[in-house]
């Protein structure tokens, strides 16, 4: 790829483009933070429920994308003489898409059963997992605040084996990567906006995963970052409404048939 006159290679951008769409996608969730009528969760709720600092939150972010540019400089690194004959023939669009249906599906289930053994592991579960839930009302650029062993585990490595097993070139996991980026991050953006896509076309959205970060929904709503499938399947998927708070804003609440069946 050519960048003002510069050769930029595929594997460059596809360890950094996602790091720089994390920042640039979590910064316009930042600007909409104020939007009281379409926020999960309070301003006040934000500042006084989060266990964490933000100044913390940062750091542990950058922390596990230097993690994820070191495992993808390394990748690319072994796979290159093979991506590169793929590169050269080719690649037409139902390739591609196949590519993405079968990254999105290895992803989602590496991740599915990774989180969910972190909850069910006592040990794992306190010591790294919870990390993570320090942030009780989630927001966009905390998406990846996480243990850097378990950004490692679940994550990078994640990443790697929906990489190698879809049999993407570098160039299509600049787009694939950017594009799990953007729905992670709209995923914990804590705003249910009018008109958002990912709501239209994905069950696993913003509602969704908030009900995993409440006490309430610990055990439940494990999937990321695409489908709610294996919830649906192995019987944790919480199913919720949204209801307009008198202050402004939306509340997320398990259904009633849910909390009868609960007890």
């Amino acid at each position: 790829m050519m960048n003002g006159g510069l050769q930029v290679s595929d594997e460059l951008l596809g360890t950094f483009a996602p790091i720089i769409v994390y920042w640039m996608y979590s910064g316009i969730y930042i600007m909409l933070g104020s939007l009281e009528n379409y926020r999960l969760h309070t301003k006040v709720d934000e500042d006084e429920k989060n266990l964490v600092p933000r100044k913390d939150v940062v750091k542990g972010v950058i922390l596990q994308q230097a993690v994820q540019a070191v495992v993808a400089t390394i990748l690319f690194a072994v796979t290159g003489s093979d991506n590169e004959s793929t590169q050269a023939q080719e690649t037409s669009f139902v390739v591609l898409a196949r590519q993405f249906f079968v990254a999105m599906m290895v992803l989602d289930t590496w991740q599915y059963f990774m989180h969910r053994y972190m909850h069910h592991n006592k040990f794992l579960y306190r010591h790294i997992h919870s990390q993570h839930h320090r942030l009780v009302v989630p927001y966009a650029f905390g998406a990846l605040y996480n243990h850097p062993l378990e950004g490692l585990l679940l994550d990078t490595v994640g990443g790697a084996l929906a990489f190698l097993i879809s049999g993407m070139s570098p160039r299509a996991s600049i787009f694939f990567f950017s594009f799990a980026t953007i729905k992670t991050v709209d995923d914990h953006c804590g705003l249910w906006l009018p008109g958002n896509l990912f709501h239209l076309f994905f069950r696993n959205n913003s509602a969704y995963h908030d009900v995993h970060h409440q006490l309430y929904g610990n055990k439940y709503n494990y999937s990321q970052p695409f489908f709610v499938m294996w919830d649906k399947i192995l019987g944790t998927y919480m199913p919720y409404s949204l209801e307009k708070r008198i202050t402004g804003g939306f509340e997320v609440r398990p259904t009633k048939d849910f909390s009868r069946k609960s007890d």
